[in-house]
Formats: C-alpha cells, structure tokens, sequence
C-alpha cells in the first residue's frame, strides 16, 4: 500500500452537477494529487441533500491522499434515492481521472442509510449494474432493514446468498454511544461475514452517530454540524483512515488540513 506524508493542502470542487435532475457532489482532493491516486465516494444519511454534513470527514481522508467525491442524495425521492446513488456511482468511475484518481481503485463509503447502501453494493454485484468498488465501509449502519439500491435488507441479503458471494471487503466502524443505531447492528453484521468466510473489521471508537464522522448534531438546524469534541476528532479520524485504507493507501500519520475551495456550477 502507499504511504503519504504529513501535511497536505485540500482543494475543493464544489457543487458539480452530476445527474439529469441536477444533484450536485463535491470533490475533496489533495492539491497536488499525483494522477492515479485512490478514490473514495462517500454516502451521507437519510436526510435529503446533506452532502456538507461529510465535508470534515471527507477533509480529513483527502489529507490522506485520496480523493474523495460526496454526493448529495434524496431518500425521500420516489425511488428511494435509488437513481442518484446509482448515477453517482457512474458519475464517479467516468470522470475520477479528471481529479487525479484511478477509476480502477474506488472505494465505497456511507455513513447512516448511505452505510446500508454501501454494503448492498459489496454484497450484490447488481446493485451497482455489475460494478463491484475494491471495498466498502460502513460507518454507523443499520442493516437488517431494507436499503435503497436492492429493497433488501443487508443481513437477509447475506443469509441468503449462494457460495459466490463477492470476496469485498468490508470495514465497519460504529461509535459507542450510538443513541440513534445501536452497535450490535455493526456487530452483528461482523458476525455474518466473518462466518461467511469474508473479509471484514469492526472498530468501536467512545464516540455518538454523529461524532463517528467529525460532526455533532444540531437541534436548531436538524443537522450534523463540525465537531471539535476530543471524542469526534478522535474518532473521525480513524473513520477517515479506514477510508484511505479502503482505497489503498496506508497512512502514516494523523495530517494538517488547510486550503482554499474551487467552486464549480
């Protein structure tokens, strides 16, 4: 796996267009991201269009080196939001080489409902229209109801599969002190996998469902806001590492994040 160094300055694209009905994403990257470099593309939760909630996060695993595409995303669209984390997918695999990444190294990534999705896709190759990513994390999931891409339920998905389920791996990581999805939805589904023979991990860092990704939730907004609580750096950190690992890249140390946005229409 690469290694990267300390400090990195981030460039941001802000607000491409990337499907017919106008859903915008934004692109996290090292500003001197040599071409080729890993790529992750990361879900955000249920509620509809919250692409800047993952903007730390998406930060911090930029500093890593990868670069990292966050969509916006409607659950509340008649299909569930099927169609736009479908064409985010596409979207993300056509145009990675135009940021500095590999289409041949994409990790997916979600975090709430967006984690439910994502382990859909590792473990139905039809999810995705036959596009498999090179691995998955799952951050604070709930998976034994049913998910947006397939209608199913991840943990039904699983048990029910034949003998050729896809061999991606898949990361997990969920706080604590969850009050929103309790743990033993992650720890369960580690449980299945790891008796499927499939490859997997579960980190459970002292943080909330919100704290697991940089954030905090804000009663005012009905929204995740940045977080500077020691337990939500702490711990989104470590989600942003399992993000670069995902997508290949080793990380060395914990990295300086500064730089200026690019904003695109």
């Amino acid at each position: 796996m690469e290694q990267v160094g300390l400090t990195v300055d981030i460039a941001v694209v802000d607000g491409l267009i990337y499907e017919a009905t106008g859903q915008r994403l934004d692109v996290y990257r090292p500003a001197a991201a040599p071409e080729g470099s890993p790529v992750v593309l990361l879900w955000h939760g249920r509620g509809p269009e919250e692409r800047a909630v993952l903007a730390p996060l998406a930060r911090a695993a930029a500093s890593l080196g990868v670069v990292c595409f966050v969509p916006d995303w409607r659950p509340d669209a008649h299909d569930g939001g099927r169609s736009h984390l479908r064409a985010s997918a596409a979207f993300v695999r056509r145009n990675a080489a135009d940021f500095g990444g590999d289409s041949g190294r994409i990790a997916l990534a979600g975090w709430s409902l967006g984690a439910k999705a994502a382990v859909a896709a590792a473990l139905d190759p039809s999810a995705l229209g036959g596009w498999r990513p090179r691995a998955v994390v799952g951050i604070a999931g709930s998976y034994t109801g049913p998910e947006p891409l397939t209608a199913r339920a991840p943990i039904d998905a699983l048990a029910q599969a034949g003998e050729t389920l896809p061999g991606v791996p898949i990361r997990l990581i969920h706080g604590t002190a969850d009050p929103v999805v309790d743990i033993q939805q992650s720890r369960r589904l580690r449980t299945a996998l790891e008796e499927r023979g499939l490859p997997t991990s579960l980190d459970e860092p002292g943080t909330d469902h919100a704290g697991v990704i940089m954030t905090e939730y804000d009663p005012e907004s009905c929204r995740c806001r940045p977080s500077s609580a020691e337990h939500a750096v702490r711990a989104g950190h470590l989600t942003a590492r399992l993000l670069a690992h995902a997508a290949g890249i080793a990380p060395r140390a914990r990295q300086t994040v500064h730089g200026p946005s690019e904003h695109n229409a």
